[in-house]
């Protein structure tokens, strides 16, 4: 399953001529006149728990250089109210270790002051800006203690020490730890609340963003491919790997990018063919699309990599047929561009389906819509790029994790096979 996603090649990808005809002026960030940016996001995708006496610090990667940062935390699949006693931010010094620099570590407040704020169930606050600069492709720690809280996370099993992830500390608050004393770096591969690393999990905080003098935002929407699932031999995820690609160029060339990928999750509105509740998945992606893209400060371009899910089903929900996988794309299309944004849209990449059965019809004719519809500003056929040639039904042997999901070598292969004038980027 797409539950829970890369390395160099040839860049094979089918571009619609609408994409190429529409960069340029339509490329201007639309809307964003206080020249801030998301430089980070991290999709939220249920609630599981509720916080005990300690401290969480969550780690994530900047895209793009910024300024005056500021931190989201929400309570989106919360049912009650959540108070947050104490939050920081501060950039970490080496991967895989909780301390941070000496001089990084800043108080975040809410509400213009107030150390603590309470989030209530189903809202989002952003924090008072501070004045910490961030690098392009750092990584940036934000310490919470929240105590007795719902626990609104994000969880996948992600590269071992590479970000996304979180160390949870021993008792207490230890917000303001700058050594990283409080948190032991041994890694924790379960969704406990063990103190230690957890790769790939995450609590409350959902996006971070700077001022900049970047072009825009650009959001990738998609389930565990885009969320980086597995991606083994050491790698980084797709996203990461593009992002560097982007952070290489001159800086008047740069747009950030930022990931909305959760494993699990469909592009059409229906029950989750994992959990029935929604709480390991996050809500379908139309559901999402308010909070995860089109609220994200800066934005400019979504790239979609949605269906596999939909499409291969599972215990608590069928295959869903090709007709509904295209509804849902219609849909976020639809609204996409209602905000004057654009939308690229990428192949479902081949699932081990037989050759000739329901499923692999049902891909296939997905596939063609994706890349003759024209209601996309742009394609990447990443399907094209990732199949095996004597069996276009399967991902190649050596690029792949499971029948869903590539490896490192594979993620690194889909980055590479971006073409950025799509987003209006010249290399």
């Amino acid at each position: 399953m797409a539950h829970h996603c890369r390395y160099a090649g040839a860049r094979r990808l089918l571009c619609l001529a609408t994409a190429l005809a529409a960069l340029g002026a339509a490329q201007a960030v639309s809307g964003n006149e206080d020249g801030r940016f998301a430089t980070w996001e991290n999709a939220l995708e249920g609630l599981h728990d509720t916080s005990g006496d300690f401290t969480v610090r969550n780690i994530g990667r900047s895209s793009i250089a910024g300024d005056d940062v500021r931190v989201r935390l929400s309570n989106v699949y919360g049912t009650q109210s959540i108070s947050i006693v104490k939050a920081t931010v501060g950039l970490q010094v080496n991967q895989g270790q909780p301390a941070l620099f000496q001089d990084s570590l800043r108080k975040l407040t809410f509400n213009r002051g107030e150390e603590s704020v309470t989030i209530g169930a189903g809202e989002s606050i952003f924090s008072d800006p501070v004045h910490l600069r961030v690098a392009a492709r750092q990584n940036v720690a934000v310490s919470i203690y929240a105590p007795g809280a719902q626990i609104n996370d994000h969880t996948f099993p992600a590269p071992e020490l590479n970000p996304p992830g979180s160390f949870i500390s021993g008792a207490g608050d230890h917000t303001a730890d700058v050594e990283g004393d409080s948190f032991p770096s041994t890694s924790v591969f379960d969704n406990t609340r063990v103190p230690g690393w957890h790769p790939g999990e995450l609590f409350w905080v959902d996006l971070i963003d700077v001022r900049a003098e970047a072009r825009g935002t650009i959001v990738a929407l998609g389930d565990s491919i885009t969320d980086g699932y597995q991606v083994n031999l050491g790698g980084n995820r797709w996203t990461d790997l593009l992002s560097d690609r982007i952070a290489a160029l001159e800086p008047e060339q740069q747009k950030a990018l930022v990931n909305a990928g959760i494993s699990g999750n469909t592009v059409s509105r229906q029950p989750n063919p994992y959990d029935p509740t929604n709480q390991c998945c996050g809500a379908p992606a139309p559901v999402r699309l308010e909070h995860d893209v089109l609220s994200v400060p800066g934005v400019t371009d979504v790239l979609l990599l949605e269906g596999t899910n939909d499409l291969g089903g599972d215990g608590a929900y069928p295959p869903s047929p090709a007709s509904q996988v295209i509804g849902g794309m219609k849909e976020i299309v639809q609204r996409v561009h209602a905000r004057g944004l654009r939308i690229v849209g990428a192949t479902v990449l081949p699932m081990c389906n037989a050759a000739g059965s329901a499923q692999e019809q049902n891909r296939l004719t997905v596939n063609a819509f994706i890349r003759t519809s024209g209601i996309f500003d742009g394609v990447i056929d990443w399907d094209a790029v990732m199949k095996d040639p004597a069996d276009p039904t399967v991902i190649r042997a050596d690029w792949r994790h499971d029948c869903y999901h590539p490896n490192a070598i594979g993620d690194r292969k889909m980055a590479d096979a971006v073409d950025l004038r799509l987003f209006g980027i010249k290399e």
